[in-house]
C-alpha cells in the first residue's frame, strides 16, 4: 500500500473566492473546481495540494484530511482490525473516486480515497 497524497480541506462558503486568495498569495494553480470544492496545487509539486469546500460531497460533512491511497481495501482491513468502522462508504462517487470516511482516535474525520476509471 502506498499513500499518493494527503490534502488538507478547509471549510468555506465560497471556495472560488478563497481559492483566488490562496492562488495569489502562494502561487498555487487551480487543478479542480467542481463549484462546491476547489483544489489548488503547487506548480512544481502537484502532490502538494489544498482543497477549499462547502461540504464533503454527497451530503457529507467536510473531512479534515483527504488521503489518497493505491489500495483502499488494505486500509479498510487495517482499520477494521483495530475495531474502526467507516462512518461513510465505501462508495463510488460520480466524480471518479471510491472512498470512505472514518474517525481517527482523536475524533478527526478522515476521507480515504482512490481514483477509479469512469
Amino acid at each position: 500500500m502506498a499513500v499518493r497524497r494527503i490534502v488538507s480541506n478547509i471549510r468555506t462558503d465560497n471556495p472560488t473566492a478563497l481559492a483566488a486568495f490562496y492562488s495569489e498569495v502562494f502561487d498555487l494553480d487551480i487543478v479542480m473546481d467542481m463549484g462546491w470544492i476547489t483544489t489548488l496545487a503547487a506548480p512544481d509539486s502537484p502532490a502538494t495540494q489544498l482543497s477549499l469546500a462547502r461540504h464533503g460531497g454527497s451530503d457529507t460533512e467536510l473531512p479534515a484530511l483527504s488521503i489518497e491511497v493505491d489500495d483502499l481495501s488494505d486500509i479498510l482491513d487495517r482499520l477494521e482490525s483495530r475495531g474502526i468502522q467507516p462512518e461513510y462508504g465505501p462508495t463510488n462517487e460520480d466524480w471518479g473516486v471510491r472512498r470512505f470516511y472514518f474517525r481517527d482516535p482523536a475524533g478527526t474525520l478522515i476521507n480515504v480515497l482512490t481514483h477509479i476509471a469512469p
